[in-house]
């Protein structure tokens, strides 16, 4: 069971305000060769250094953020964002040399199509140097771990890095970098980086194209800069750790879809200190995070992973059969709210999925493809038996839940007791209902409300012959 909860997490390093311009394109500028981008919403939310935060307080961890900011109207911005979280403590630097940094992305549909950027990129001066470490060692006391999240935008000098790894040290706190730096000697003393494999490949000026590559690079860094562990993100190779001793761990990608990248090493390395911090071997927080981020990518902008999801997922790639695949009521709702929050499109549909046959899976396959992501509607048990008899269902409720849960269309699957899933319509109010082709509209539960509230009803064609009352009945005879 992941529970974050009372874990404090120091995070150092360069804080962002991220905006981002939400549109869609409709026609070429007649002034310039350009799309042009009819905007229809506006967000704006800590980013850098800043979204590894928001990630521990998603999680469920508590984070304190130092960095750098200016005197600006970015900066009142910024700290008011930080504000609204009460997992997040600012313990934000004011810089009276630069400006707030901020980077504007405009993206069209799920597509970005242009990044602004507003930054001064130079080491931290004497000055702000010192306030750093002053900040750093005043809120390391009953942290769990340090994160560096290293964007090259001037905060972690070498000056900061090393009286700050040397500041953890002396406490006993965990120190994970996440580098930009093409020399990892400036993470010395480090327990663990989290380059990419571009990031490994200069460092190292070796390739990073198969296992065996990444190994020999991760080691012909670690033992020059002294570090403890490496662990490297692959992209759709997945990840792969490197201790010092020689040992080597790897695990493959998990995400069904990428939506956008963004921050998604902000996601991993957050999940990795509080995995690890929790108390779980870097191998498996390792695979902790593996799972985070294939989420994250699956979310348009500088995304977060919620608490919830994370153990939704972990529990669904684990296959359990004892009631782990099912989220109750409120999770779902919980989890609709948090797709929605990014943009995606939320799809039901419902049944018994009994004896799971072709034909469920061409459904699911037709609903998933209407959709961002897939909550099915399971009949209890007593439901079950209330509809098909007293001899059925065949498989338990949470084995019924635990096999659709394993299907690639599958994002969630959620239990209801009632003979119709008509409640539980009401409280997730999908974008879009899908049901088979062998009901018409009118006969669809919940279609008008979903209706009502803009969504859209769909009846996807069915495999013809395939039942599962056929497949039970085939059987007994």
């Amino acid at each position: 069971m992941l529970d974050f909860t009372g874990l404090r997490i120091l995070v150092l390093g360069d804080v962002m305000l991220d905006r981002f311009l939400y549109g869609e394109v409709e026609r070429i500028s007649p002034e310039a060769p350009v799309p042009v981008v009819r905007l229809r919403e506006t967000r704006a939310m800590p980013g850098g250094a800043g979204n590894v935060a928001r990630n521990i307080a998603a999680l469920g961890g508590t984070a304190v953020l130092v960095g750098l900011r200016g005197r600006d109207a970015a900066a009142a911005e910024l700290a008011t964002l930080l504000a609204a979280d009460p997992r997040i403590t600012d313990g934000m630097v004011e810089s009276a040399t630069r400006p707030t940094i901020c980077k504007m992305r405009v993206i069209a549909g799920t597509q970005q199509v242009a990044r602004l950027d507003d930054e001064v990129a130079v080491p931290a001066d004497a000055a702000e140097a010192a306030a750093l470490i002053a900040a750093i060692r005043h809120a390391l006391p009953g942290c769990a771990a340090l994160i560096l999240s290293d964007y090259a935008k001037g905060v972690l000098s070498p000056a900061v890095v090393e009286a700050t790894i040397a500041a953890a040290r002396g406490a006993g706190v965990p120190v994970l970098a996440d580098p930009k730096s093409d020399d990892f000697a400036l993470y010395r003393g480090a327990d663990v980086l989290t380059p990419n494999a571009r990031e490994l490949a200069r460092a190292a000026r070796l390739s990073t194209r198969t296992e065996d590559e990444v190994a020999t690079a991760a080691r012909a860094v670690m033992g020059p800069a002294g570090i403890a562990a490496l662990l490297c993100t692959r992209a759709e190779k997945g990840m792969m750790l490197v201790r010092a001793d020689g040992s080597v761990a790897s695990v493959p990608a998990e995400a069904r879809e990428v939506f956008d990248v963004s921050g998604a090493g902000d996601t991993v390395i957050a999940t990795l200190a509080l995995a690890h911090a929790a108390g779980r071997p870097l191998e498996a927080a390792m695979s902790i995070a593996n799972t985070a981020a294939g989420i994250v990518v699956g979310k348009l902008g500088t995304a977060t992973v919620s608490a919830e999801e994370l153990a939704h997922a972990l529990h669904a790639a684990g296959g359990g059969v004892n009631g782990d695949a099912l989220l109750d009521r409120d999770a779902a709702q919980r989890l609709v709210r948090e797709w929605r929050a990014h943009g995606l499109r939320v799809g039901f549909t419902n049944g018994c999925f009994d004896i799971l046959h072709a034909g469920h899976v061409a459904l699911l396959s037709a609903a998933r493809r209407r959709c961002d992501r897939l909550v099915v509607g399971l009949n209890s048990d007593e439901s079950v038996a209330r509809l098909k008899g007293p001899s059925r269902p065949i498989n338990p409720l949470a084995d019924r839940a635990a096999v659709l849960a394993a299907l690639a269309a599958v994002d969630a699957v959620v239990p209801f007791a009632e003979d119709t899933p008509l409640e539980l319509i009401r409280a997730l109010m999908p974008d879009v209902l899908v049901k088979g082709a062998d009901y018409t509209l009118d006969r669809v539960v919940g279609a008008e409300i979903v209706q009502a509230a803009g969504g859209e009803v769909a009846l996807v064609e069915l495999l013809p012959g395939r039942s599962t009352t056929g497949i039970v009945a085939k059987a007994r005879g």
